[in-house]
Parts: structure tokens; sequence; C-alpha cells
């Protein structure tokens, strides 16, 4: 890993944004692939799929619509273990997501005069989970159990077709789509399923979609900007990142698996350490490259620490830290500080904050009860991860009776005659009589 030394250092907001560690060509060149992707399945369709399965996928020939016997038989053949620990994963994310769902709330403006604001699901989400290099069974649960939660009455799940499984989605996810009713599947993947839910895809029977959920690489990503204003979104949930603060009393070794962790997902993977004690930057770096060389996904994470999303940063405070991290709006968050809990508040921009040595976001990515769909790229300063949230739309509902309408009547005419729309006020007027004047 590169280390990018701030002390001494007086950085504007500008200049601390500038520091950050990114990978901004990958990002550049894989917007223009997939919206090429995209465009090449609103056009062409199934056929389209078909060919970027042969050429991504190495399939050929499967059934890109996934028949209820593949769901039934990954099912049956999950082991127990697994079954287990994924029905526990979607009971805390059940019981994690309902805390996000507003309810109801009428306000009274005056006498006869009252807005209800309520949350109103979408008809239908498409879901992405992606299953090349790991086979992201936990992402399903991530966004499932939240759309479930919202009210969501169609929910279509799409990943890609495995090679070695002939063509049929990775057996785990289905077995966990399974777990959760879910039986509009697809074997589609990356990019050009963000195109497929945008588009739909008359031949396989898919129809377009509300909203577009679900992590993956830079390809997928980009993808889902590309088909902004045609569906919604949830956050663009990059290729991972993890970035840990740590003082000089944090444990070297945790440090460098935490980083070693998420680095194993793809070679476009961000890991970063900022502190601002030198002798602990270098034991993690010593420790880095100990269990690099041991893990199985080696020479993934060797890509990924040695690229340059990734890098230890050396600051001259704990305040610079925390205007680095800020700056940079990682993914994931981990704070090694002694005083972890109390430190947090201050940590305002990330897409979920783990909070002390024990917090790992290997517990997020499966058992904390929190969802791992969480926004990349430094949209963590504006965009909040996957939720139940992700799937409603706020809706205000109006009530005036006649009497509460007369009471605001003078001045909606007044303000709709300053801004030269005169019928504005007529609307009002009419309905009022003359003795009412």
């Amino acid at each position: 890993m590169r280390t990018i030394d701030l002390r001494g250092k007086t950085l504007s907001a500008a200049d601390m944004l500038a520091a950050v560690p990114r990978a901004a060509q990958a990002r550049a060149e894989a917007l223009e692939t997939a919206a090429r992707i995209v465009e090449d399945v609103r056009t062409g369709g199934e056929s389209a799929l078909r060919a970027q399965a042969e050429q991504f996928d190495r399939v050929t020939g499967h059934a890109i619509r996934v028949p209820a016997e593949h769901i039934a038989d990954a099912l049956a053949a999950v082991s127990l273990e697994v079954r287990t620990a994924l029905e526990e994963s979607i009971a805390r994310v059940r019981q994690g997501s309902e805390a996000q769902v507003p309810a109801p709330r009428v306000t009274e403006i005056g006498p006869g005069a009252r807005i209800t604001q309520r949350w109103q699901p979408v008809n239908r989400v498409g879901v992405y989970i992606p299953g090349g290099k790991a086979p992201l069974a936990s992402s399903v649960v991530m966004n499932v159990v939240p759309a479930q939660v919202a009210g969501v009455t169609e929910i279509a799940l799409a990943s890609p077709p495995q090679h070695s499984e002939d063509g049929r989605i990775h057996p785990t996810i289905l077995a966990a789509a399974g777990l959760l009713g879910v039986t509009e599947v697809y074997a589609i993947g990356g990019a050009g399923a963000i195109g497929a839910f945008a588009h739909g895809v008359e031949g396989i029977g898919l129809d377009p979609v509300d909203v577009v959920s679900g992590p993956g690489n830079n390809y997928v990503a980009s993808a889902k900007r590309a088909v902004a204003g045609v569906v919604g979104t949830d956050s663009e949930a990059g290729a991972t990142e993890i970035l840990i603060v740590a003082d000089g009393e944090a444990d070297a070794r945790l440090i460098a698996a935490d980083l070693i962790s998420q680095a194993e997902h793809d070679e476009q993977a961000s890991a970063v350490l900022v502190t601002d004690d030198a002798d602990l930057a270098e034991r993690v770096a010593v420790e880095v490259a100990d269990l690099a060389a041991r893990t199985r996904h080696s020479e993934r994470v060797g890509v990924s620490l040695s690229g340059p999303q990734s890098a230890i940063v050396l600051v001259d405070d704990r305040a610079m830290a925390t205007a680095f991290s800020n700056a940079y709006a990682p993914e994931h968050l981990e704070l090694h500080l002694v005083d972890a809990e109390e430190a947090a508040s201050a940590f305002t921009s990330a897409g979920a904050i783990f909070v002390g040595d024990q917090t790992p976001v290997s517990l997020g990515d499966y058992m904390a009860g929190s969802n791992h769909v969480l926004p990349t790229g430094g949209q963590a300063r504006y965009a909040p991860g996957l939720g139940a949230y992700t799937f409603l739309r706020p809706q205000q509902v109006i009530s005036y009776d006649h009497a509460a309408l007369a009471a605001v009547r003078a001045g909606v005419v007044a303000l709709a005659n300053t801004e030269v729309l005169p019928a504005h006020g007529d609307a009002i007027e009419a309905r009022f009589g003359a003795s009412e004047g």
C-alpha cells in the first residue's frame, strides 16, 4: 500500500477532496462501457442479453427467466448451516428495516385545514445480486427484506448466470431468494441487468420496474447512473470501500485483517487507513503484507491494495483525520479509537460507521441487522444506504373545508396577482358566492 503524508500541511476543503485516493479513470471508463451495454439491452432485448452472457459470463443457451424448479432445487440442496445463517440474517435485517418506515402523521394547520404526511411504497422493484467473484447471497437479504418491509408487492431479482452451474444462477443466491418467497428471477449479469430492469425485456416477460437496487462493481454502479431518470435507483453502490481511522493504541493485525476483508471483493476495491501515529502505520503495513500473501484471494487483494484507490494516510491529529474521513465519505468507516463511542458523532459522512475494534465491517456484511448496500465514490456526503425508505415515496394529502379555505382566500389571491397568475386567484374565488365577498 502506498503512503500519503499530509502531516504539516494546511488543507482547504478542496485540497482535502483532491488528496482522497480514488480510481477516477476506472470509473470514467466504466460509465462509458455501462451506458453502451444499457443501450444495447434497450434496443436489442433478449438477443443483447444473450450476447452479453456469452461475452462476460461464458454462458450460452441458458434459461434467462429462471424456472421455479431451479429455485426449489437450490433451496432443497442448501446446507442446514447456511440456511440457518440466512434465516437469522433475514430476521435481523427485517428488525432493523422496520425502524425505517415512518408512521403517517396528520398536521392540523388550522380549523378544518389538515395535511396528512404518508409514505407510499413503489409498486415494482428490481434487485441486482452480484455473482461473479463473490456470490453474494447476503445481498439477497439486504435488498429484498427492506422492499418487503416497505410494502412493495412485486420484486424481481437478477444475478449472473454461472458457467460452473451450466448457466444457472449460483445456488446459494437462488436458495436465499426461495427463503424470501421471490419467484421472479432472471439469470442476467452486470450492467445488462440494470438496463433490463429499467427498460423491460418483452421476450422474457420482464416488465420495467420503478426502482433498481443492489450492489455491484463500478460497471453496475455506472449503469444505474445511465438509467437515472428512467427509473429510481438506490445509491451507486460500486466497488467496495473501507476507511479505518485509528490511533496509536489500535491493534495493527485487526486493522490489516479488516482492510484485506474488503480488498478481497474486487481488484477495484478501496482500502484506506488514516492515522496520526506513524509507528502504527508501519506495523499495519507489515501485517497487511503478511496476511495478504496468505489469504485465499491474495492475487485479487494485491491488485486492490496496490492500486491508486488504496493507501495509508498520515495526518497530524484527530481533527485532521476526521476532516479527511468526512471528505472521503467512505462506504464503510471503522473507528479503532480509544474513545470510539464518543468520537463517532464527529464523523458525519459515511455509508455506515462501525464503532470500536469489535465491530468489523464483516459483521455488517452479514449479521449486524444493518444494511450492507451503501453509497460509494464519495456519495455518502449526500446519499444514504439502502433501506426500507429507498422503496417509499413521501406524499402529502391536503384537506381544507370551506371555512379553512376562506381564512386564506385573500392571501392566495394576493400572491397569485403579484406573480401575474390571475387564474390561480380565480380558482379560489370560484368557490365563493357574491354574498361572501
